[in-house]
């Protein structure tokens, strides 16, 4: 006799993860993470994580990738407590009904919106910055109220390790739990239906994600990648410029989203930007950048022979000394690269920086319109009309003037991308309504049903006319002669 299966359970009747998620949901529909009081003490628990977890957090990342203890501190910790707090702090407002215009016909009525949580939601993290792209999501889901599964990336094996075996204890086990394994585990996690999805990762995984959520509906926060371009105007402080362009690219041995991925310039500026750009690796790890200890390493071998394989374009200026053992790629620089070669075909995802010579600002912008919308658009400029023309010309999630990578310290400012590059955004309060249902609220009196006659059957030349002037919109600043 064959077993009955729930509707719309058939082919996860053998998943391993159905009892967890239906667990998940049983405690969201106990209405249990709705409280504030649940929220501020999930929120502040997660803090204390952070607190008395620090040092082993700074030891798996320096065994996943040998990240500098600083970049990890600041990156990993000191942003993901800086969100903690800033929710803390906001969620008592962030909860509240959300009161909205009315017309004439909804006078007398009240109306709002009520941020309510979706449900059980998934987030999958990469390797880059595995503590942290987990975390930050998870602060706006549970500050919105949702029980939660976090799948870290199996990459970063360390910090894996260490969130499946110490944040449950922090956290509410009924509500909120961490599931550990590579592509196998997460097919068979996005199986089932969840109430929300958010991923980051790449763009390819990213298409496979949408699939999956496409099977259920679920909606989904995609936080993708891309090449950020930067160009870099004739008249710059170049000095400067390297120090800042360095930093952006190095900074987690290049394994950011948002790092300046290749930089458009003159040829004259690219040739005064290379000793800028030498001068500036020297400052900062000395002259052999293998024996700082601020410069990671790259997080594994496969992605380490992806890089390597891209020091074979343009010429390389600056670097390209690699260590297959180590993991180790020098901070690089590739002069006159052209756009049909391999560095410019994907994310570089390591401390390579190409340069691409073009010979005007309107040539820049051509070649960056001419290719997927990226995760930021970056411009070196003393002339403010030139910045300007740059984010009036160009499509990016974010947009950075005369610096890399800092737009996203400001929790202000919503972080995502557009197009290939991602689908939604996070940070701050931004966070809390992409975990967050907005659902319209009109509640109305069971009185004073003359005035609702006007819309009943049977119709009228005069009902029209009287609901036309209760409820239609005007436009500003017209008037009508009668």
């Amino acid at each position: 006799k064959q077993p009955r299966l729930v509707p719309g359970t058939e082919g996860i009747s053998m998943n391993p993860y159905v009892g967890l998620v239906s667990s998940l949901r049983a405690a969201w529909l106990s209405g249990k993470t709705r409280a504030a009081e649940h929220r501020v003490s999930q929120l502040e628990a997660l803090g204390r994580f952070l607190d008395d977890k620090k040092q082993p957090i700074l030891d798996a990342m320096a065994s996943d990738m040998r990240k500098p203890p600083l970049e990890a501190e600041l990156s990993e910790i000191i942003l993901v407590k800086n969100q903690v707090n800033y929710a803390l702090n906001n969620l008592s407002s962030w909860m509240k009904d959300e009161g909205v215009d009315k017309n004439l016909v909804t006078q007398l009525d009240t109306a709002f919106i009520r941020k309510e949580p979706y449900g059980v939601v998934l987030i999958i993290a990469p390797w880059n910055y595995p503590l942290h792209l987990i975390l930050v999501p998870l602060v706006g889901a549970i500050a919105a109220g949702n029980c939660v599964i976090i799948k870290p990336s199996e990459i970063s094996s360390r910090t894996e390790k260490l969130l499946a075996e110490t944040l449950p204890s922090y956290l509410d086990k009924d509500c909120f739990a961490v599931v550990t394994g590579g592509p196998a585990e997460t097919t068979q996690l996005l199986e089932n239906k969840f109430d929300y999805i958010f991923f980051t990762g790449s763009p390819q995984v990213g298409k496979i994600m949408m699939a999956a959520a496409a099977k259920h509906l679920t909606p989904l926060t995609l936080e993708l990648g891309g090449k950020n371009p930067c160009y870099v105007a004739d008249e710059s402080n170049l000095q400067n410029v390297a120090n800042r362009l360095v930093w952006g690219r190095c900074f987690n041995a290049g394994q950011t989203c948002i790092a300046p991925d290749y930089v458009l310039c003159s040829a004259e500026t690219q040739e005064k930007l290379l000793p800028a750009l030498r001068s500036a690796i020297t400052q900062f790890f000395g002259p052999d950048p293998r024996e700082s200890p601020d410069f990671a390493r790259i997080i594994s071998d496969k992605q380490f022979q992806r890089i390597r394989a891209l020091l074979g374009s343009g010429r390389v200026a600056i670097g390209g000394q690699t260590d297959e053992k180590e993991r180790y790629i020098a901070p690089t620089v590739l002069a006159d690269v052209q756009p049909s070669e391999p560095a410019m075909q994907e994310e570089i995802f390591g401390p390579v920086l190409p340069i691409v010579t073009v010979p005007n600002v309107d040539e820049a912008i051509a070649l960056i319109n001419s290719r997927e919308r990226p995760l930021a658009v970056y411009v070196f400029a003393s002339d403010s009309k030139l910045v300007h023309r740059v984010l009036e010309q160009t499509s990016s999630g974010g947009f950075g003037a005369n610096d890399s990578m800092m737009q996203m310290m400001l929790l202000s400012l919503p972080f995502g991308g557009i197009g290939s590059s991602g689908l939604g955004s996070y940070h701050g309060k931004f966070s809390f309504d992409t975990f967050s249902h907005h659902r319209a609220c009109l509640l109305r009196s069971m009185g004073l049903e003359p005035m609702n006659a006007l819309r009943y059957p049977p119709y009228s030349e005069r009902k029209m006319g009287l609901l036309t002037s209760a409820s239609e919109i005007k436009r500003k600043g017209t008037c009508t002669l009668l």
